[in-house]
């Protein structure tokens, strides 16, 4: 028959993925849009230079996720959180890694925290598809700030913030690699570490090393040089007693050979 569909036709391509760019650069804005707009599933539906043009932009196109940098002129990413948050899910996608500005955009509902330079062009499109989905990411930088608040800081830390720990360890950790891997070390013991005589930057460098990052990354999310940051790491080797990243994060996790807490015991 003429006028009927086939039931064993392929089925129609779902809808494009809608995603709004905010950014206060606008080389970054057209580099994005062009990522985006050349996968089949995106499609960027407007671009923002500030928080206040992304808050219009998400009421007048009700997009999937907006992309939202942190600093912009006017009305910044922060700032524009609560207000695009009802709107649809956010993603942070930004050159600011400072510890509190990962947690305070993550307290406020950000579904995500990537940091320029730290992921790939494939790694960036499979994290606009999963915010979509309700799938958090975050890069190391972001990584190292949610380490930092979950463990070390002592009890005070997480009861000032007591929702923003139980989503992440709950939430986050089940189906984002990089938050996983946080998991097995929030119990780890502050006053254990405090036998190695880390002064607090020493302890706080030693937190991003355990998570992964670079001395370029250290330095760029503790805003001091690269020099300083060795000089740091061959003050924390010594007190620790090693001589290798892995060695001094071993120790650092209390996960070193001897120590009351092995490898395997991480389940």
């Amino acid at each position: 028959m003429t006028g009927e569909p086939n039931p064993f036709g392929e089925a129609p391509a779902p809808d494009p993925l809608r995603v709004v760019v905010a950014d206060d650069n606008p080389v970054v804005r057209a580099g994005l849009t062009a990522l985006l707009d050349g996968r089949e599933d995106l499609t960027v539906v407007a671009e923002a230079a500030d928080g206040k043009e992304a808050y219009e932009a998400a009421r007048a196109h009700r997009p999937d996720v907006v992309l939202l940098d942190v600093r912009m002129p006017g009305v910044d990413g922060i700032a524009a959180l609560p207000h695009l948050v009802p709107l649809t899910a956010v993603l942070m996608l930004t050159y600011s890694g400072e510890t509190e500005i990962v947690q305070e955009a993550l307290r406020r509902g950000a579904n995500g925290y990537l940091v320029h330079g730290e992921f790939t062009a494939d790694e960036l499109v499979a994290a606009v598809r999963d915010t979509r989905r309700g799938r958090p990411h975050v890069t190391p930088t972001a990584a190292g700030a949610l380490l930092a608040q979950l463990r070390g800081r002592g009890a005070g830390s997480e009861a000032s913030a007591p929702s923003l720990g139980r989503r992440w360890r709950t939430e986050g950790a089940t189906s984002t690699e990089n938050l996983s891997q946080l998991q097995p070390d929030v119990g780890q013991s502050v006053s254990d570490r405090s036998t190695y005589g880390l002064s607090g930057r020493e302890a706080e460098i030693m937190d991003l090393i355990a998570s992964g990052m670079n001395n370029q990354q250290i330095a760029a999310t503790c805003f001091i040089s690269e020099k300083t940051v060795k000089n740091h790491i061959n003050r924390i080797f010594a007190k620790l007693h090693s001589t290798s990243r892995s060695e001094a994060t071993a120790k650092w996790l209390g996960r070193a050979p001897g120590s009351d807490r092995e490898w395997g015991d991480l389940s």
